[in-house]
């Protein structure tokens, strides 16, 4: 299955960032950044090699990742902020947040503050969703917005440096191509993964009895 899903993702990203230039990886960085897993693991890497070909500069590459993640974060934010618990509480149960995560949420905030931004932009997973219990919370939206872009930038350089690197050896090493297909499908297997702990997770917690 993971076999299917990875050509065909990697297709796509490839297909937008090639057709849209920077945009493209603006757009699909603010996806990422929206609460939907699609893997900076790939969108990166890929505009890194385009790096490497001589289509884009590698700083501007990486500025672009950053700028999309503070947009997609920014709606993910709003989402939290302004709808609040209600929202989340009426309709977060079709994504599978409920009371239970929102608490999380807040006390995560109240114990570690803002600096759990900054330092949640650097981790796989994590920085897909951390936008959202930030709105939530009530985090100034500038203190946001700067903690955002300096914990993205760095991560989406790394991840476009390691493109670059790849693309001086792709043309010369047939092993390099069989290696980066396994690293996608192991990137697209650990969000399914995880992604099915976290339903099993919540339901588990839901189903069991409040004492």
């Amino acid at each position: 299955m993971l076999a299917k899903i990875v050509p065909s993702l990697a297709g796509l990203i490839v297909a937008t960032i090639s057709s849209l230039g920077y945009g493209g990886i603006v757009m699909l960085m603010a996806i990422e950044s929206a609460c939907i897993p699609l893997p900076s693991e790939i969108i990166m890497p890929f505009s890194g090699y385009l790096v490497f070909t001589g289509r884009f500069d590698l700083i501007l590459v990486a500025t672009a990742g950053a700028l999309g993640c503070n947009l997609g974060s920014t709606i993910a934010y709003a989402i939290g902020h302004y709808g609040g618990r209600p929202f989340i509480e009426r309709w977060g149960g079709y994504v599978l947040l409920g009371r239970r995560e929102l608490d999380w949420a807040h006390d995560f905030f109240a114990r570690y503050g803002s600096i759990t931004v900054l330092i949640g932009r650097l981790l796989p997973v994590v920085r897909t969703f951390i936008a959202l219990p930030a709105g939530i919370a009530g985090m100034p939206q500038i203190k946001f917005q700067i903690y955002t872009f300096i914990g993205s930038w760095p991560w989406c350089f790394a991840l476009a440096y390691v493109g670059y690197k790849l693309g001086e050896q792709w043309d010369h090493d047939p092993r390099l191509r069989a290696i980066m297909q396994r690293f996608d499908i192991v990137v697209v297997g650990l969000i399914i993964v995880g992604g099915g702990w976290y339903i099993w997770w919540h339901l588990k917690h839901r189903l069991r009895p409040n004492h």
